[in-house]
């Protein structure tokens, strides 16, 4: 019974697609309304640029792939360099001394750059226009639709 039902539904797809495809053919014929002001500047660039992309315009495909003995090559000089720079950092002493003196240093840095009098805002003027935002992104109360 299934099967009956599933090649009617088949069949009945089979014929119905052509039409429905065939009715939306027309709508895909572009024309340029001649009564725009822009129409005879329009089909000349259309008419020029129908062609394109050519397949000649896309690149070629490589057509010859390294050989696995050069590919070999450039992992073991990538490991050879990646091991030298693992001996060049493990000779840094990564300590901080005075982590304060390095704080202050950063602190005086920061500040001998001129600050715009726009960025320069207090916390409390830039919470309140993120309030002000959040305030203005609430949504409306809902509307009494009962008569």
């Amino acid at each position: 019974m299934n099967a009956l039902l599933r090649k009617k539904t088949s069949l009945l797809l089979g014929l119905a697609a052509p039409a429905l495809l065939g009715g939306c053919a027309g709508s895909f014929t572009p024309g340029t309304d001649q009564a725009s002001p822009l129409a005879p500047r329009i089909q000349p660039l259309v008419d020029q640029n129908r062609h394109y992309p050519r397949w000649t315009d896309f690149p070629a495909a490589p057509q010859a792939l390294p050989p696995v003995q050069q590919v070999a090559a450039g992992v073991g000089a990538l490991t050879q360099s990646n091991a030298a720079l693992t001996r060049d950092t493990a000779r840094i002493e990564w300590t901080l001394d005075d982590a304060d003196r390095f704080a202050d240093e950063t602190r005086r840095q920061v500040e001998a750059v001129p600050v715009s009098p726009d960025a320069a805002r207090t916390r409390e003027e830039i919470e309140a226009v993120a309030q002000g935002l959040r305030e203005r992104a609430k949504a409306p109360p809902p509307i009494d639709r009962r008569p």
